[in-house]
């Protein structure tokens, strides 16, 4: 059974940091995509980023442009952890933090698709100004 845990939610005022941690069980995060996403009471689900490292010698990454040059996503294969960095905070940025997993479906230079069928409970994010 895969089970996704996030952790690292919490509050911070604006220009703030905090990590996201998700940890997987059931399921090999190295060789499958994971992503982040967030959703915002009465909003669509958006995609935060999302990685996938099939090889260890290629990795392929996305963003959403809000967060380009403010969050980082990455993975600890041997934890078998995802997590999103998240620096230079906004106040737009609170919402819930949902980890999911899946599987890519267009991996290349520049561009990364991936469909998702496992979500964890999520992580709420608050920053304030």
């Amino acid at each position: 059974q895969v089970q996704l845990v996030e952790s690292g939610g919490g509050s911070v005022q604006t220009g703030g940091s905090l990590r996201l941690s998700c940890a997987a069980s059931g399921y090999t995060v190295s060789s499958n995509c994971m992503g982040w996403f967030r959703q915002a009471p009465g909003k669509e689900r958006e995609g935060v980023a999302r990685i996938y490292t099939p090889t260890a010698l290629a990795r392929y990454t996305y963003y959403v442009d809000s967060v380009k040059g403010r969050f980082t996503i990455s993975q600890a294969g041997a934890k078998n952890t995802v997590y999103l960095q998240m620096n230079s905070l906004k106040p737009e940025d609170t919402t819930m933090y949902y980890c999911a997993a899946g599987r890519a479906v267009v991996a290349a230079p520049g561009s990364l698709s991936c469909t998702f069928d496992y979500w964890g409970q999520g992580t709420q994010v608050t920053v304030s100004s």
